[in-house]
């Protein structure tokens, strides 16, 4: 199916995103409407949390009741439609099987990207929603992508090594997800990610930046996931050119405040930061180490 039309005018592919708000703007609900936007899709959100966060860390979050993540969801699916899902932060068991349940509901693929921590280490998960994650959330994926501390998390397996990774993968499979891409961002040499659906593999390979700046990485890379199937394409074809999106991203990664700053979700858009003068009101100061 191509794009709608209406009144004459094309209308991107729909995409939701089920996942918490990131105030610094550079992960959670905002990358992924940045990302999708970027993409050439229409992006539209359920928000599951509301987080107090900047580039230091994560200062605070507040749980949005369930009926209201069913209220938002149910409000953009029956009016407007969806043509994939992303889901992010969902912070409890009770979040995790209520979205679980909309989503396998849903005539769509679902991008799952099962957050644990944020990019500082603050948990974003409660130890309680680990099984509904395993058990309910998983199982209605059409592509899970768990980062290797999230596969611990999930499985026990603990990668070290790059031939490591089909275990994790397949531990990873065994609760259900269709597909299972494993980011192997964490390990040395270049960033080498195994997506796989238990029978044919595709590893995707990309330089590595030396950049600290990558806040909304994980976000971003599952956002843009569901912004190319959106637009048709199949699973190994859209996790390809989401690859691709995301380590411009990083390349062209920016310092905010005085902790770890975003990746450039409209890098392919060009930026003016260049014409600003570093003493502008508003830029960022020198950056500091992250804690």
């Amino acid at each position: 199916m191509g794009p709608l039309r209406g009144h004459g005018v094309v209308i991107p592919p729909r995409v939701l995103t089920v996942a918490g708000s990131d105030s610094g703007g550079g992960a959670g609900i905002q990358a992924d409407l940045k990302t999708m936007l970027a993409l050439g899709t229409h992006g539209m959100s359920v928000i599951t949390a509301v987080t107090a966060q900047n580039s230091l860390g994560v200062q605070g979050v507040w749980e949005l009741p369930v009926e209201a993540v069913r209220a938002q969801y149910r409000s953009v699916v029956d009016d407007i439609g969806v043509r994939a899902v992303k889901t992010g932060m969902l912070s409890s068991s009770e979040l995790v099987e209520a979205v679980a349940e909309l989503i396998a509901g849903t005539d769509a693929p679902a991008v799952v990207d099962p957050v644990g921590v944020s990019k500082h280490g603050d948990p974003l998960l409660a130890a309680s929603a680990l099984d509904s994650v395993r058990t309910r959330l998983l199982p209605a994926a059409t592509v899970a992508t768990p980062n290797l501390d999230e596969v611990a998390q999930l499985t026990g397996v603990r990668v070290e090594s790059e031939h490591e990774l089909r275990q994790a993968a397949a531990a990873v499979l065994a609760y259900g997800p269709r597909w299972v891409l494993i980011k192997g961002g964490h390990l040395p040499g270049d960033a080498v990610d195994l997506l796989t659906d238990g029978s044919e593999e595709h590893w995707l390979r990309a330089p590595r930046h030396d950049s600290r700046h990558t806040h909304g990485t994980g976000c971003t890379l599952a956002s843009a996931i569901a912004a190319q199937l959106a637009k048709g394409q199949t699973v190994p074809e859209a996790v390809a050119a989401a690859k691709e999106y995301v380590t411009g991203a990083i390349a062209a990664g920016f310092a905010l405040g005085g902790g770890i700053g975003p990746v450039d979700h409209g890098w392919r858009l060009g930026r003016a930061r260049d014409l600003t003068p570093p003493d502008a009101p508003g830029t960022c100061g020198p950056s500091r180490p992250a804690r």
